[in-house]
Formats: structure tokens, C-alpha cells, sequence
């Protein structure tokens, strides 16, 4: 077998494996009430995704805000609004998001149960504007 074909090809060494009681959640900034885990990213060699889990508390409202990246979101729990451009959505656990970068968004959870999703995010800068 030619070595040259596996130069610089990955292998089951560079597999990683998070525990979710290994994942540190931090409040975020933009709005009281919402909070974020990072699952996987650069820093344990994800080359392309960022994969974080956020938690959106009863009664939080995350502003109007756009992203520099695009997301993918998939709802883990609760029932809460997502708002993507000028549309309200309510979404629910099963349902998958894809939010352009650029476009404006936010969240609402008007309901008594908290609400989850994962969102993926291509890895580098994400900067956030907030929208008035």
C-alpha cells in the first residue's frame, strides 16, 4: 500500500467524545435567561463545526440580532417562538432551523417549561449586532 494516500488523512485517534457532565454552560450576554454549552468546537479538533447546546428559560427573550455565519438548529425542548426576519415560528422539540447568516432573528419562551436546541455554526468568528 502507497503511504502517501494516508498522509494528512484522520484516524480513530482523532475521534473525540465529550460527556455531558463535562460540558460547562455559561449565562450569554445578549439576554437574561439563556444559557450556553459548548458540545464540540476547534478546541477539541472539530475542523469545520461548532456544535453548543442553549437553554432558554421561561419567560426569556433573546433581542432581534443577526450573525456573521449561518445556523443550524435543531429544538431538543419546550415550546417557544423563534422569530426569522419578519416571521414568528413556534417550534417545538424535533423541529430543525437553518438561519442565513446576515438575517435578523430572536427568541421568545413565553411558556412554563424551559426550552433547548442545539446550533451549529461553521467554526471562526461569529459576530453578533444586535438589531434596534
Amino acid at each position: 500500500m502507497d503511504d502517501s494516500t494516508t498522509e494528512g488523512a484522520t484516524t480513530a485517534a482523532d475521534a473525540v467524545l465529550k460527556r455531558g457532565d463535562e460540558v460547562a454552560y455559561e449565562a450569554v450576554d445578549a439576554a437574561d435567561g439563556l444559557r450556553k454549552g459548548v458540545l464540540v468546537d476547534e478546541s477539541d479538533g472539530a475542523p469545520n463545526f461548532a456544535m453548543r447546546r442553549f437553554e432558554l428559560a421561561p419567560g426569556a427573550a433573546v433581542p432581534r440580532h443577526t450573525n456573521a455565519v449561518e445556523h443550524e438548529q435543531y429544538v431538543l425542548a419546550g415550546e417557544y417562538v423563534v422569530g426569522i426576519g419578519e416571521t414568528e415560528h413556534v417550534v417545538s422539540p424535533g423541529d430543525g432551523l437553518l438561519i442565513p447568516a446576515g438575517v435578523e432573528h430572536w427568541y421568545r419562551n413565553e411558556g412554563e417549561a424551559p426550552g433547548a436546541f442545539v446550533c451549529v455554526v461553521p467554526n471562526g468568528d461569529d459576530e453578533i449586532e444586535l438589531v434596534e
